[in-house]
Formats: C-alpha cells, structure tokens, sequence
C-alpha cells in the first residue's frame, strides 16, 4: 500500500511541470498607450506577437537599440503608421 502511495505521487510529480500553465517564452502581458518622439528614432525594428501558445495577447514589440522592447496593440492607427514607416526605412 506505501509502494503504491508513493509511485502515485512520483507519477504526479514527474507530470507537474507538463501540466503547468506557465510559460518560458518573453511575452507582452500589456500594451504601452504611446511611444514618445525621442524612442521613435531609436526603434531598430519590430516582432510580431500572436495570440498563441504561451502568449495571451497579441502585440507588436517594438525593439530599441540598448536592447529593450515595447509592446504596442497592433490594431491602433500609430502603431500601423510606425510599422509602416520602420519597413520603408529597412527596404
């Protein structure tokens, strides 16, 4: 009976972090309202984020070039503009 106790609670311990919902993947978890003029000029590109897997939201993240990220909604008009205007930059 102490065997069968035991090999349970292996067996649920072994599958724990299986069934854990948290995630190891860098993911927005909320959006930036605006990005100030001064950060515009230092974006060197963007990634797009999905709403998959471990992410809950999707984003566009924004990536300035001391290596730090911002996440805006992809459905607001600023964003779409600065998207456009980091792919004519790049091109």
């Amino acid at each position: 009976m102490k065997f069968q106790i035991l090999f349970f609670f292996l067996l649920l311990t072994c599958m724990y972090p299986s069934l854990a919902q948290g995630s190891y993947e860098n993911c927005c978890l909320k959006y930036v309202v605006g990005i100030r003029k001064s950060l515009r000029k230092n974006i060197s590109g963007y990634i797009v984020q999905k709403a998959d897997g471990g992410c809950n939201i999707p984003a566009i993240v924004f990536q300035l070039k001391k290596s730090k990220t911002l996440c805006a909604d992809p459905r607001k008009g600023w964003v779409k503009e600065l998207i456009m205007k980091i792919d004519l930059k790049n091109e």
